[in-house]
């Protein structure tokens, strides 16, 4: 288990306080305020001091792993209770640290952690596969209903080919794909695998997350880094090499070869040219545009993120980089699907030190910046996780150092931490680092243009004065749903940024302390794709005998 989290639900009481607050708003002056990015005299804004800057942008997500009850649940026979309240844990964590999304592990080995006719339940969850929780939800759905309610992002995390993990202990049931499928999965060391090269493993792996795409309301899709497998010691060799790939070393052993003759043989047969590694790389490739292609045609604004190995492929490597490579063992030519367009953001796992020359943070993040000819993000992986007691553990101020390489890199507009755990738990205090140091105000998620780059309508906003706060009343315009409303608060001479989920239509701006109340307030709204509408400036009337 890596944490223990407390119930923390939410309360009918807390809903009713909201629809007081919404009853008790009223309407005052709106005035156009200058548009997002605009200079200081820009715009409509009636006075220079009443324009805001611009609302800051980064990606602040973590992974959630449910494989081996990594993340969530802490165990795999959890109460729906507790499951719901280790979720509510992490989502709340999410918001106090303001981060903005979360990237859940949904399919862990072909099973899934929501209900679906295509896979069993994953064992994970319940304790044995194919076994619902009791009494019966949908763990997905309840995600996502959560994280937008506090204003995250909810990316749906798959694991494109993996059919059973080395921890599983429960039987395969009938309706798995190994079970229903076994010529296209294949034993890989104490692995179940699906065959990329078996059209089937293709089509299942495309079905299941289609499904999900059109039946939930996910911000994104993203997968990981386990295309071919890592490559295992042949019988007798030693120890395995998945390891020595995340130390970013070759493994010197003998490797014990993924066995998909069958598929190879009728490639071969069926006058195939390429030779075996490139096959096995466009066995991925034609995954990956099938993928990218099929999600925007279902939901247009669903982003599909891949998080590879992060080094890339030996012949293009900055000098002094080395290591294992993705390229050449798990077939995954990532920097063809930058130059081809077929994702929307990369998250390659930079799970090394800066002060580590082969496999340096900074030099490996700038080369796969220079690998990106259509300026999709490039959000990179930090190992977060690596903040433990082992002799190669990270200290937290690593992890902060490399935020803000990130940030010196203009193109770098956000970061992913694996996992939650080290900042549900605090590792050596690296959640109050975070939130001291770079996460001291609410950041939205850069806008994705090439998806759609209409902003929605400027909101509606009212405001009142209530015993020292300011309570807003927010609503969309008209046309596209507002994801989010973005609100600049001015006390005294300095702006302050927050972000209201986009389903909340009461936000109360309370009194500073030492400045008092807010002297003015600017509202936009903010689209699932990023886009921000046009400023309301909101000039509240102060209140009696001020």
């Amino acid at each position: 288990m890596f944490f223990n989290v407390k119930k923390r639900l939410r309360t009918a009481a807390a809903l009713a306080v909201l629809a007081l607050l919404a009853a008790c708003a009223s309407k005052v002056v709106l005035t156009p305020a200058a548009p997002p990015g605009a200079g200081p005299g820009a715009g409509a804004a009636p006075v220079t001091a009443q324009t805001p800057p611009p609302a800051p942008r980064e990606f602040r997500a973590a992974w959630v792993s449910t494989v081996a009850n990594i993340d969530w649940p802490s165990r795999s026979n959890l109460s729906v209770e507790k499951q719901q309240a280790e979720a509510l844990a992490i989502l709340d964590r999410a918001r106090a640290l303001n981060l903005n999304a979360i990237i859940l592990q949904v399919r862990p080995s072909a099973d899934a952690i929501y209900p679906s006719k295509l896979e069993p339940w994953s064992e994970f969850l319940t304790g044995r596969q194919g076994q619902a929780p009791q009494p019966l939800y949908d763990p997905l759905a309840f995600w996502v209903a959560q994280a937008h309610l506090r204003g995250l992002e909810l990316h749906a995390w798959f694991n494109p080919y993996r059919a059973r993990h080395a921890t599983a202990k429960t039987a395969l049931t009938r309706e798995h794909f190994a079970t229903s499928n076994p010529e296209a999965v294949k034993q890989y060391g104490r692995y179940l695998w699906m065959d990329p090269g078996e059209p089937a493993a293709a089509q299942r792996t495309q079905d299941v997350v289609f499904d999900v795409v059109r039946r939930y309301d996910v911000d994104g899709v993203h997968i990981d880094d386990y295309f071919y497998p890592y490559p295992i010691d042949a019988p007798g060799a030693g120890v395995g090499a998945e390891g020595a790939a995340l130390e970013g070393v070759a493994n010197p052993r003998t490797e014990l070869e993924f066995p998909d003759q069958p598929s190879w043989q009728r490639y071969v047969s069926g006058g195939g040219k390429l030779e075996r590694a490139a096959w096995r790389r466009q066995n991925v490739n034609q995954l990956i545009e099938a993928l990218y292609t099929g999600i925007h045609r279902e939901k247009s604004w669903v982003r599909f993120g891949i998080s590879p190995f992060g080094i890339g492929r030996p012949d293009r490597r900055p000098p002094r980089i080395v290591g294992f490579s993705q390229y050449d063992k798990l077939y995954a030519d990532a920097e063809l699907w930058l130059a081809k367009g077929w994702l929307d953001y990369l998250s390659p796992q930079l799970y090394w030190s800066i002060a580590q020359p082969a496999q340096a943070f900074d030099v490996l993040l700038d080369y796969w910046l220079a690998q990106n000819p259509h300026g999709r993000h490039i959000w990179p992986g930090l190992y977060t996780s690596r903040i433990d007691n082992s002799a190669k553990a990270f200290p937290p101020e690593e992890i902060v150092r490399q935020i803000g390489v990130a940030r010196s890199r203009p193109a770098a507009n956000g970061h992913v931490h694996f996992s939650i755990a080290p900042l549900m738990e605090n590792r050596k205090g690296i959640s109050d680092q975070l939130r001291a140091q770079v996460y001291q105000s609410a950041a939205l998620v850069p806008a994705t243009p090439w998806l759609g780059g209409e902003a929605p309508a400027a909101p509606v906003v009212a405001a009142q004065r209530e015993a020292k706060a300011y309570t807003l009343k927010l609503a969309g315009g008209a046309g596209k749903a507002v994801a989010q409303y973005a609100v600049w608060a001015r006390y005294g001479g300095e702006w302050r940024f927050g972000v209201v989920p986009g389903g909340r239509a009461v936000w109360t701006l309370a009194d500073d302390a030492t400045a008092g109340a807010a002297t003015a307030v600017v509202v936009s709204a903010v689209d699932r794709l990023g886009n921000e509408s046009a400023r309301v400036s909101v000039l509240a009337p102060p209140a009696k005998g001020q």
